[in-house]
């Protein structure tokens, strides 16, 4: 027994040498745990063979437990001395930082092995999803209380959470935010203008340039709408209000607006002469309007015809009169007596074989000329009692620029005149060849203003029948619509 023992005493250094040798190179701190330094992880590895110890001789019965980045606290039920005697119970824990991989107790087995194995994993948050139109800053990558930072690109505006903290559970906390874009375009509408009405016009032609828009996160314009008359439009006199309304991509919109301001430089209202009246263009005193003078009917213009309304709102000429029309019937020819009727008068030429016959003196009757226009010379003599001089049918004729000739008898007592103006034998020849009327009937022809034969008749006319067919074939538009305007003043 005493050599088995002696034998046996010598054979334990060389184990324990062995022991501690291998222990050196895979363990650490002789605490059964292995440390791989890039991954801050431990795997636990196969113990030694169990050595060959007396317990009441080495109290250290399972291996010394060591975590890095952890703690344990041990108790044994033999004291503080002995910290890895056999039924010590360690409990484990981690530092800030890091969580425990495995039990959070463990005890030493009469096996001389600790019940379970555990080690300490650094705490980190998985890696934060890009935003969309943003960015984000982590002060410490995604360990634990590193904290992360949104900010969105130039345009946008964050919505939600602003920062982001890895917590102890491996979690984020809050949620992701989004960028949008909530700032609404950028539009500048043209300056406001002011214009002058065109000549002869009311109205003012305008252009413009569109408006200047930009969108300040993408750079995309939806559309633009414009409320108001399109670039180009005639614009009436006043102030009109133009508008734009831009949008962008995320429909948010902004607008503007500028004024169009019209003038229409005019002119002194101008007062139609005496006996006549005006005629004018556009709105009769703007700028660029034309007014004609016209004179009623037995009454004829001395003076400038037209007027114009000039930029600086003067009217050209001066205001002419409108004087009684007079005759001249001392001329050498029927033309150079036509040509002062030119423009100016209508002329109903009436022809009878004498004053005594029955068509002449019913036409004379029914156009009511004055009793001076109607007496007959003195060598020729007639019965036909006087007739009073109701004034109803002279002044339709007035009102319609009618003059009437009569040309009355056979030569050579043949008489030719125009009111009270006596014309010469010669011009009576030529007006009846030019008119080609005959010394045996009666016979009317009416001449419009440019000395054209309109219409003859070879009985009385009446002047209703007359007045009709002036008014409907020979008044010019200015003369209707004056007509239309003043109605019958004669009624």
């Amino acid at each position: 027994h005493g050599r088995r023992a002696a034998q046996h005493g010598m054979a334990a250094p060389v184990l324990l040498l062995l022991l501690a040798r291998l222990v050196a190179s895979t363990w650490h701190e002789g605490s059964g745990y292995y440390l791989e330094s890039h991954t801050n992880e431990v795997y636990a590895e196969e113990p030694p063979p169990e050595p060959a110890l007396d317990y009441r001789r080495v109290p250290q019965w399972c291996s010394t437990l060591s975590i890095y980045r952890g703690e344990a606290t041990c108790y044994s039920p033999r004291g503080s001395s002995y910290r890895s005697s056999l039924g010590t119970r360690c409990e484990l824990s981690c530092a800030r930082g890091y969580r425990l991989v495995g039990p959070s107790a463990v005890q030493c087995l009469p096996s001389r092995h600790w019940s379970g194995m555990a080690y300490c994993r650094q705490i980190r948050c998985h890696v934060l999803p890009a935003v969309l139109r943003g960015s984000y800053v982590c002060s410490a990558g995604v360990q634990m209380d590193s904290r992360c930072d949104y900010t969105c690109q130039p345009g946008y505006q964050l919505e939600g959470d602003r920062s982001r903290i890895c917590m102890e559970d491996g979690r984020w906390s809050g949620s992701e935010p989004v960028c949008v874009d909530l700032e609404p375009p950028k539009i500048r509408c043209p300056d406001s203008r002011e214009r002058i009405a065109e000549p002869g016009k009311l109205t003012a032609t305008v252009y413009w340039d569109p408006p200047r828009v930009r969108d300040s996160a993408d750079g995309v314009i939806k559309r633009v709408m414009l409320r108001g008359p399109e670039p180009g439009s005639e614009f009436p006199e006043g102030e009109h209000v133009i508008r734009y309304t831009a949008h962008d991509q995320a429909y948010n919109r902004a607008s503007c607006k500028f004024s169009i301001r019209v003038h229409v430089r005019r002119c002194p209202a101008l007062k139609p002469p005496q006996n006549g009246y005006i005629s004018c263009t556009s709105d009769g005193n703007n700028y660029g309007a034309t007014c004609e003078y016209l004179c009623d009917g037995g009454f004829e213009r001395q003076g400038t015809s037209l007027r114009v309304c000039q930029s600086s709102q003067q009217w050209t000429g001066s205001q002419p009169l409108c004087a009684p029309m007079q005759i001249n019937t001392d001329v050498g020819s029927a033309a150079s007596l036509l040509d002062q009727f030119h423009e100016k008068r209508r002329l109903l030429v009436i022809s009878a074989p004498d004053p005594s016959n029955r068509y002449y003196k019913m036409q004379m009757s029914m156009l009511q000329v004055s009793r001076a226009s109607r007496r007959p010379p003195a060598h020729l003599h007639t019965s036909t009692p006087s007739l009073p001089p109701p004034q109803q049918a002279a002044c339709g004729l007035d009102l319609r620029h009618v003059t009437t000739v009569e040309l009355l008898g056979q030569p050579p007592h043949e008489v030719g005149r125009i009111r009270e103006h006596r014309l010469s034998l010669g011009i009576i020849e030529e007006l009846r060849r030019y008119l080609h009327l005959t010394r045996s009937h009666f016979n009317a022809v009416l001449l419009d203003k440019a000395g054209t034969d309109r219409e003859r008749y070879i009985a009385p006319v009446s002047p209703d029948e007359l007045f009709v067919f002036i008014d409907t074939y020979l008044l010019s538009e200015r003369e209707a619509a004056r007509r239309a305007q003043s109605g019958e003043p004669c009624e």
